[in-house]
């Protein structure tokens, strides 16, 4: 299993198309960016990890919105984020230090 961490103040969760024809599941892709809500303001990402062949994201204790106008899932007020890539079972288990907010 390989452990990535990154100080990062959100993350986007989002997919796209098998990497290759032969991939049993799609990519994931975590987009890390400096500010909340990077949907809303059009902000660059800062780094955007790609894992081809991925079944499933877990999210552990965090507050996580998702927004219905598109697809993907957002995690805001983020001090670190871990990822941990385990590309046997093609899971990927995502753990941070978040600052909690109530309300928006």
């Amino acid at each position: 299993m390989d452990t990535k961490k990154f100080n990062t103040k959100s993350v986007m969760l989002s997919r796209k198309p098998r990497a290759d024809e032969n991939d049993e599941f799609k990519t994931a892709l975590i987009a890390l960016y400096t500010e909340n809500n990077p949907h809303k303001s059009g902000v660059v990402p800062t780094e955007v990890l790609e894992y081809p062949n991925i079944e499933k994201i877990r999210i552990r204790d965090l507050n996580v919105s998702y927004y219905l106008e598109g697809n993907d899932t957002i995690i805001n007020d983020l001090k670190t984020v871990t990822i941990e890539i385990d590309e046997k079972k093609r899971k990927i288990v995502l753990r941070a230090e978040q600052d909690k907010v109530e309300q928006r």
